[in-house]
């Protein structure tokens, strides 16, 4: 199997490398198992692609030989054939065929993809809000307090759940070593989930045109150890907290350095709450400070109810031990 995909990845490269120059092909070196289930599949699907072409070719040559053009005579008449209803099965259960054995693998790694990975299924995953903005990424780490702009550290070996908004335009989150691209959208909310197998550096970007400072709308990821996740975190949370002053003035089109804040813009805003909120800074227009709220202060409700209920079942339990407790008395 592994000599299977190596060849197939070797015909890839090649490929890539006579029609479209040189590559490094970082879709087929996969630094984590989404990546990997992925690059699975593309082999998978090149290869099955390559055994129909190459089945078709030989037939086509076949046919080309069997039935050239010969000296016959000038009297000669080829015989009438109406159709063959066998060929006819044939030629349409083959496609049925190859639809089947590509969908298949498609559709399950789609739904597999949706998940945490498997194998760590069991841990807590990391949860990183990233936001698109014209031309710059902003990470928010909500429960370690955290934002990073074109940057983020990740630990190895444990899943990361992208949760994706944008500020502006429509982007796309990409880190090919760790995953496939997802769209960030204004006014509401996808998620992701990837990981790293292995402590590194990798490239991301956003791999959706939106105007002429796209091709540097780029950003970082180091992959490391919890150890040293852990201990960038302590550092983190020891930068200047991001004001509102200080946001906005990222939500202004241009690129950016990279920053580090020890507090997060959910505090006021979520973009997938809030699909006008770039737009009005830029304009200058008034910012609507309830709306602005809106997301933190439904999370902190959520959080009040899930207190009151639990409360609640305290309250009914307490109430009826002591009913229980009178009826017990009455009996005696």
């Amino acid at each position: 199997m592994k000599r299977i995909k190596s060849m197939l990845a070797f015909v890839m490269f090649m490929s890539v490398f006579v029609l479209g120059g040189c590559s490094n092909l970082t879709v087929l070196d996969p630094k984590g198992p989404v990546a990997e289930q992925q690059a699975n599949l593309i082999l998978f699907s090149i290869g099955l692609m390559l055994f129909i072409v190459v089945v078709v070719f030989v037939l086509f040559t076949l046919i080309l030989v069997k039935y050239r053009e010969r000296k016959s005579g000038p009297d000669y008449e080829p015989p009438d054939i109406e159709g063959s209803t066998f060929l006819e099965i044939i030629w349409t259960v083959i496609p049925i065929i190859i639809l089947i054995a590509l969908a298949i693998p498609t559709v399950k790694t789609i739904y597999a993809l949706e998940e945490p990975p498997e194998a760590t299924a069991h841990k807590e995953p990391v949860v990183i809000h990233a936001t698109s903005v014209d031309w710059k990424w902003v990470f928010s780490y909500p429960e370690e307090d955290i934002e990073t702009v074109n940057y983020i550290h990740i630990p190895e070996d444990r899943p990361i759940l992208f949760k994706l908004a944008s500020a502006d335009s429509m982007g796309s989150f990409w880190i090919p070593s760790l995953g496939g691209q997802e769209y960030t959208m204004a006014g509401m909310m996808t998620e992701l989930y990837l990981q790293a197998d292995e402590p590194g550096e990798y490239r991301g970007r956003n791999s959706n045109f939106t105007g002429e400072g796209f091709a540097d709308q780029v950003f970082t990821v180091t992959a490391e150890t919890e150890e040293d996740y852990a201990e960038w975190v302590e550092e983190a949370q020891e930068a200047p907290e991001l004001t509102q002053e200080k946001y906005n003035e990222l939500m202004l089109k241009g690129h950016a350095d990279e920053m580090t804040f020890s507090s997060t813009h959910l505090e006021w805003v979520n973009h997938a709450m809030d699909a006008e909120y770039a737009t009005k800074v830029r304009n200058g227009l008034p910012l609507d400070e309830d709306n602005s709220h809106g997301s933190h202060e439904d999370h902190e409700d959520s959080e009040d109810e899930d207190h009151d209920s639990h409360k609640g079942h305290g309250d009914h339990d307490d109430h009826s031990k002591s009913e229980d407790k009178d009826t017990h008395s009455e009996s005696h």
